[in-house]
């Protein structure tokens, strides 16, 4: 279900029934429940009293309150990157964003690009802590990717991110991830605040 909600094929405002649910699912109601209890702990969902449970919708304010939350993991991931990165590392994770440089890659990839370039950034602060919450955020984020897919003008890559770790300059590290995800952010309140 989660993956369900992540691609979008759960639409934010949509009614779920846990009958409904157990028949997608091929399961009885018992796990279903069980499954959007934990969905709404992580608010993709709300429980309608009754009825069954309803897709969180995407607010302004909601795009506002996770890019913030966004910023504080990412800018500390970027930092910790520029501070202990290797070599090897570095020249991975140039090559996990290659498709934003490939005028002959989909849309698709490039997405997918972006999601395991931030998720491995994560990874290298070394702090699971950062890792399990930045997974969640960056769940919210691919959802909200996916619904735009077809509008999303214009790319947003991380060379300067990547110059900055490469020179090992935690302070423009940090400064290059704070204009990423604020140059973000900002596509995302067009889209969704029009």
């Amino acid at each position: 279900m989660r993956d369900w909600l992540i691609t979008a094929k759960l639409p934010p405002g949509e009614f779920l029934s846990e009958a409904d649910l157990a028949e997608r699912c091929g399961t009885s109601r018992t796990p279903v429940r069980e499954a959007c209890t934990r969905l709404m702990q992580d608010k993709w969902l709300s429980r309608i009293r009754r009825k069954g449970f309803l897709v969180t919708p995407i607010s302004v304010r909601d795009i506002v309150d996770m890019y913030q939350y966004r910023k504080v993991l990412e800018c500390f991931a970027a930092e910790r990157a520029a501070q202990t990165a290797g070599s090897e590392q570095i020249s991975e994770l140039r090559g996990l964003v290659a498709p934003e440089n490939d005028p002959e890659a989909e849309l698709a990839d490039i997405l997918r690009a972006n999601e395991v370039f931030h998720r491995r950034l994560s990874e290298m602060t070394g702090n699971e802590r950062v890792v399990s919450q930045l997974s969640l955020t960056l769940a919210y984020v691919t959802r909200l990717d996916t619904l735009c897919t077809q509008t999303v003008p214009g790319w947003i890559g991380h060379s300067d991110i990547l110059r900055a770790i490469g020179a090992h300059q935690p302070a423009d590290a940090r400064r290059a991830m704070e204009v990423h995800i604020d140059d973000s952010r900002d596509k995302m309140i067009k889209l969704f605040g029009s």
